[in-house]
């Protein structure tokens, strides 16, 4: 099988669209990035502060700890961090540089400002818009669809900036998912050039495996790496599902350490790429062949989530973990057919986890994913599979993937709303 040089480039420009470093839950800090970038045009700390942001925002904000604040948390804390100390000129790592005595001036504004978080009026899933006060002056930033994408810079009512906001919540500026297929997908992995990618993936394997190092090391969540190992041990299977969850548990609870995200998400970057990682580690495997395992789990990530959206009711992690499990057996020497399988009997096994916002619990749904992943994979090596008509699978994993987008983007819209509810008990 051959690319056209076409598709081959889209496959590289879709990997440096998504493969990106943030520092912090990707959601309280697009907020803080949309208030560092008011801050910045107002040009001055404001008096008063009004936050309009969609639902899936407050759900994925609301219980994670802000990092870089001495352990706040919610959507208050992070607008906080954005004015008081953000730099937007570093976008997703707007608040990674933050001394320790700018937090005291965090709190301070928290105390001293009043901030008024509302449900926007949207219709989009991701939706963030900051409005700074100060006097008669205001200026308005909005955030719509993407992490980055700002859509309106708006000052005493004139116009800075503004976007149109593409219909399917994916920047138009960005690269169109829809030329990625599985099978692509492994003729890119087998015939990519090494140079082409190697940047992109030495950075992924550095820093997701420096956050997964440290949350096995220090005490973060409800550290369910350590858990995994004194319960079940330290075999490749085990050590692989504690160190993806640990990571998760770092980054959910305050750790300092930058991820490199996948479709949108940190937590989906560390699950596809951790369980690979440490794989390639423990068997001995050699870096062409872990190099061209992370372009399998990573895209297969990316092509999942297409249909799904950025954020909804699915757990984006089980995208990942089914991913993942694409990329072991690539890892392995499987091909295609293998890959293929993998990830339909992986997501016929978890598919339907529920997103109930960043928080601990993300690292045992993570556990959870990549061990669906790993037995998705070991099924079908032992001649198991699930088939076509077994409750939601579909045949060929093509199907399968636009059926899981249809039932997370469109069956779980009334289950995303009833989620919201319960959590903010309204």
């Amino acid at each position: 099988m051959v690319l056209h040089d076409e598709q081959y480039e889209a496959y590289i420009q879709i990997l440096k669209e998504e493969l990106i470093p943030a520092f912090g839950c990707t959601e309280p800090i697009a907020l803080a990035y949309a208030a560092s970038i008011a801050r910045q045009e107002l040009g001055k700390n404001p008096s008063q502060v009004r936050v309009e942001v969609s639902g899936n925002i407050i759900k994925n904000v609301k219980s994670v700890i802000v990092p870089n604040t001495g352990g706040m948390n919610g959507i208050e804390a992070a607008v906080a961090a954005g004015i008081v100390a953000g730099k937007p000129e570093k976008q997703l790592e707007v608040i990674a540089d933050i001394r320790q005595e700018q937090i005291q001036e965090i709190s301070a504004f928290l105390e001293q400002t009043p901030i008024k978080v509302a449900l926007a009026d949207s219709e989009y899933i991701f939706d963030i818009g900051v409005i700074l006060y100060h006097g008669e002056e205001t200026v308005k930033v909005r955030i719509v669809g993407e992490h980055t994408n700002v859509v309106l810079i708006e000052h005493d009512g004139r116009r800075l900036l503004e976007k149109e906001i593409a219909a399917d919540s994916i920047a138009s500026s960005m690269m169109d998912r829809s030329v990625l297929n599985i099978q692509d997908i492994v003729t890119f992995a087998d015939i990519a050039d090494i140079e082409d990618i190697k940047p992109i993936l030495d950075r992924q394997i550095a820093y997701n495996m420096a956050i997964a190092e440290e949350g096995i090391r220090s005490n973060y969540g409800a550290n369910i790496g350590k858990v995994l190992l004194h319960t079940y041990g330290e075999d490749v299977k085990t050590k692989a599902r504690a160190y993806a969850a640990a990571g998760s548990d770092a980054r959910m609870n305050g750790c300092s350490l930058p991820v490199i995200i996948c479709s949108g998400s940190g937590n989906q970057g560390i699950t596809a790429s951790v369980l690979v990682i440490v794989y390639a580690r423990e068997l001995g495997i050699d870096q062409d062949r872990l190099y061209r395992a992370l372009l399998v789990s990573n895209l297969a990530t990316i092509h999942q989530k297409t249909g799904i959206g950025r954020l909804s009711a699915y757990c984006g992690a089980i995208s990942a973990g089914c991913g993942s499990g694409a990329g072991i057996a690539y890892l392995m020497g499987d091909g295609h057919e293998v890959i293929a399988h993998t990830l339909v009997n992986s997501l016929a096994i978890v598919s339907g986890i529920i997103c109930d916002g960043a928080k601990a619990s993300c690292a045992a749904k993570i556990s959870t994913a990549v061990d669906a992943g790993l037995m998705g994979y070991a099924m079908y090596k032992q001649g198991q599979q699930f088939h076509a008509g077994d409750g939601i699978v579909a045949k060929g994993i093509e199907a399968n993937i636009t059926n899981i987008g249809l039932l997370a983007k469109e069956g779980m819209r009334e289950t995303d709303k009833e989620i919201l509810t319960i959590m903010t008990g309204k």
